[in-house]
């Protein structure tokens, strides 16, 4: 699944730090707020010995163009910070631009 949205350009991998989003890229130091963020779509991953252990992987757009993806678990070791940034970016109505397809 990420090699084909490396193809569709989205290169960028993302975290979350102090309620924004950051690229890990040191070219590209930047950060980002929900209001800055587009979920552009979403894929879902049970765990194989454990169907409550997911995991979704997003792909993220931002204002200035960066395209890039985000990774969040959730049960025992879910990202929190990740998911409470993800929900924000949702409640604001930025998800699921599938103008990629």
């Amino acid at each position: 699944m990420e090699r084909k949205l490396n193809k569709e350009g989205f290169t960028a991998d993302f975290r979350v730090t102090d309620g924004r989003l950051h690229t890990l890229d040191t070219d590209r130091d930047k950060s980002y707020g929900p209001n800055e963020v587009t979920i552009v779509d979403f894929y879902r991953f049970e765990g194989e010995s454990n169907p409550d252990d997911m995991s979704i992987l997003y792909a993220l757009e931002t204002t200035d163009g960066v395209r890039g993806t985000i990774s969040s678990a959730y049960g025992t070791y879910g990202d929190t910070d990740a998911l409470d940034f993800l929900k924000q970016v949702e409640d604001l109505g930025k998800n699921l631009d599938k103008k990629h397809r």
